[in-house]
């Protein structure tokens, strides 16, 4: 069993400053420039980046991930990571009044950026947890959002992922995934990003090669999955119902 997770509702902001859970090693080895340094947080966590680094797609991915979440959210909502940019604080804006929101994030320095960003609000707290292994009930939540993480997880962790997604959401639920996916093959970028991934994001091409379905784990086939794709087929939105 996963230990319990470190919570902080906004309103108390009483972050943890020492981890509980140990940081993946895939992390500290292939993603401590852009998520685990201090100077990462700092550097990231700026708009105008966050576009430019999407080719000015941010906020277009951003609105389409909230739209399948309704434009007034109920029920219990999963954040799986911290997003840099304002995905989280436009969220929480339309949060229902019984409505709740949980962010999970491995990282505390990411969970501490986040809480910056939020005003205090007693429907929304904030969690140190470990995304392939989710302290939380079967079933326990209506809704389930992956912002551009399973790129970033080697293909064991994305199956682990994924299938905490499919067990913590309700039967009836939705799972909202947006992240990379093949580009067209004349796409002008395609040599570009494929050299980015290669370089910086190892797993990223795991996206490119396979369906986001060869992923899920096979005991348990979602009722069905939309699938739209972005920005000449480079990113995509999926939606999977429990």
């Amino acid at each position: 069993m996963a230990p319990p997770p470190i919570e902080a509702t906004l309103d108390g902001r009483e972050l943890v400053s020492a981890p509980v859970l140990p940081i993946p090693r895939y992390l500290e080895q292939v993603y401590w420039w852009a998520y685990v340094h201090p100077n990462a947080v700092h550097l990231f966590e700026r708009e105008w980046l966050v576009n430019l680094i999407l080719f000015g797609n941010y906020g277009r991915l951003r609105d389409a991930a909230l739209a399948e979440l309704g434009e007034t959210v109920h029920g219990r909502t999963l954040q799986v990571a911290c997003v840099y940019g304002n995905l989280t604080p436009k969220l929480r804006q339309r949060l229902g009044d019984e409505a709740r929101l949980d962010v999970v994030d491995v990282l505390p320095i990411q969970l501490a950026n986040l809480a910056k960003k939020m005003p205090p609000d007693k429907r929304v707290a904030l969690l140190q947890g470990d995304s392939s292994s989710l302290a939380f009930a079967d079933a326990s939540y209506d809704q389930v959002l992956l912002f551009f993480l399973l790129h970033e997880q080697p293909a064991h962790v994305r199956r682990a992922t994924l299938a905490e997604a499919m067990r913590v959401v309700k039967p009836g639920g939705r799972i909202v995934i947006v992240d990379y996916h093949r580009p067209h093959a004349l796409h002008p970028l395609r040599q570009l990003m494929t050299g980015v991934f290669r370089k910086l994001e190892p797993y990223a091409m795991d996206l490119w090669d396979n369906e986001v379905e060869a992923f899920m784990p096979r005991r348990v086939k979602p009722a069905s999955i939309t699938k739209q794709t972005y920005y000449g087929g480079l990113y995509q939105k999926l939606v999977l119902i429990r």
